[in-house]
């Protein structure tokens, strides 16, 4: 049962591998932006908190970030893996997550910042299902249009060279510690590392599978 985390900056490619290996693995993959939109759909103790710190445009607090993990965590059918996508983000989130459950491995992306900036300013996103495309690399059937569900696509407004290039900055302000938490505890790291603009992205999911395969997780 494969407890995986992937890491990797806005635009590595963490959603799109993601899919990908949920789809040969049969594993879940735990993304807390999605969690945190449903959840708020709902009506529940839980949810009513959330919902208090996202009102206020406020962080919502680590405890509560686990107390959601947790929640979900439960609801996935015994002996099913995970991959948990945007998820530590913080050390003491990490360090809460290690209370809960034992990760085998971390995929971390490694891309650089000029590919990523012309990988985000050109990436599109259906409104409905959350599909990810590109207009350059990744073209929809229909241009603007979602071939899993037909919902639009639409551009994020953060989407643009200078705020991702603050993006990038804060990740690797964020993940650094991150990064050496989880090699201090002798986690096996998969490094993926993207060199050129157009790779495609079920080759290297299928490299991806191959480390995997070599550590008896897939």
């Amino acid at each position: 049962m494969l407890k995986a985390i992937i890491f990797g900056a806005p635009g590595a490619g963490k959603g799109t591998y993601a899919s990908r290996l949920q789809t040969k693995l049969g594993v879940d993959v735990i993304s807390m932006g999605d969690i945190f939109r449903e959840l708020v759909k709902e009506k529940s103790e839980l949810s009513s908190k959330v919902k208090s710190y996202m009102e206020k445009g406020a962080l919502v607090p680590d405890d509560v970030v686990v107390e959601v993990l947790k929640a979900h965590l439960a609801k996935i059918s015994k002996g099913k893996g995970f991959i948990l996508d945007g998820f530590p983000r913080t050390l003491e989130q990490a360090k809460k997550l290690d209370t809960i459950t034992k990760i085998d491995v971390i995929m971390q992306l490694i891309v650089p910042d000029w590919i990523i900036i012309e990988r985000l300013s050109t990436r599109r996103i259906c409104k409905n299902c959350g599909t990810v495309y590109n207009v350059k690399f990744l073209k929809p059937k229909v241009e603007g249009v979602c071939d899993k569900c037909e919902g639009p696509l639409y551009q994020r407004s953060d989407d643009n060279p200078e705020t991702i290039k603050n993006r990038l900055k804060v990740y690797q302000e964020q993940t650094s510690p991150l990064i050496a938490f989880y090699k201090e505890k002798k986690v096996p790291f998969i490094e993926l590392e993207t060199k050129t603009l157009d790779q495609p992205p079920d080759l290297m999911v299928e490299k991806l599978l191959a480390e995997l395969k070599k550590r008896n997780l897939a």
